[in-house]
């Protein structure tokens, strides 16, 4: 009897301090969103979305801020996700056993792991310094760089999870490899390879220290992927770490517009998933 107590008791208190630790995290979560939700809607207006950025003192927006990071994001997904698709199909459909997709995959984790100033510095030593100039390509790239390593490890996981009797199937009615992987393998996890590309976009959406080495910053409108570009990252950077109130009031509105933006990228991942495990 005495040694049943003494379990329960440790099982109460390992179950208090996991309860009181998870009660901890989520109370200063809710004070950040708070805090944020509080300062950033104060701010949110029309003019946030349709005038450039202000000099001190001004009324403005963050138009350009966000027209370019929605650049940037776009042409960085549009390198990096099929880059990352190609790659983690062949290590999960054609060098699953090979040595070279140990490799990768160690190389993979490591750049999953890496902090992104590190991707920002070499594509500042790849292309800005042989450019001589900041551009909104070189971001597109650093960006590229951060997608790839979340699409190569989703894309080879969901694979992984496809059932061979599918792929033997396919085979044994005459379907060529590739098109057994397109037609079979992919459909079968098309909701976690949509989930991997979201997931990455989500990472990617508020990443500052790769863009301050590459695209810098653009007080004006600017197509331009050879010029400096805007991004709203390196928009609120700058503009809470400055003395103007103006200034200050329009960084808590783009760090509300991207929390929002992650959250519903979040959601939408969450989502696919769990549609995926119904389907089953």
């Amino acid at each position: 009897m005495s040694l049943y107590a003494t379990r329960r008791r440790r099982n109460s208190m390992a179950t208090s301090l996991a309860w009181g630790a998870a009660i901890f995290g989520l109370t200063w979560l809710l004070l950040i969103l708070a805090a944020l939700l509080y300062e950033g809607l104060r701010g949110l207006s029309p003019a946030v979305f349709t005038q450039m950025t202000p000099p001190p003192g001004s009324q403005g927006g963050l138009l350009n801020a966000i027209a370019g990071s929605l650049v940037m994001t776009i042409i960085g997904v549009a390198i990096g996700a099929p880059l990352g698709m190609l790659a983690g199909t062949y290590m999960a459909e054609y060098g699953r056993y090979s040595k070279l997709t140990i490799v990768v995959r160690f190389i993979n984790d490591i750049l999953l792991s890496a902090p992104s100033i590190v991707i920002g510095l070499f594509v500042y030593t790849l292309l800005v310094g042989p450019m001589g100039h900041f551009s909104g390509i070189s971001g597109a790239v650093a960006l590229a760089l951060l997608v790839i390593p979340v699409v190569l490890r989703t894309t080879e996981d969901m694979l992984l999870l496809v059932p061979g009797s599918m792929r033997e199937a396919a085979s044994a009615l005459g379907a060529p490899r590739a098109l057994v992987i397109g037609k079979v393998a992919y459909r079968a996890a098309k909701a976690g390879l949509v989930t991997g590309i979201l997931l990455a976009v989500a990472r990617v959406s508020g990443e500052t220290a790769p863009l301050l080495f590459t695209a810098l910053n653009n007080q004006f409108w600017s197509a331009d992927l050879n010029a400096p570009m805007a991004s709203l990252p390196v928009v609120i950077f700058q503009f809470a770490l400055s003395p103007y109130k103006d200034w200050q009031q329009l960084a808590w509105t783009g760090a509300l517009l991207i929390t929002f933006a992650v959250l519903a990228l979040s959601i939408t991942a969450r989502a696919l998933s769990a549609g995926r495990r119904k389907s089953k």
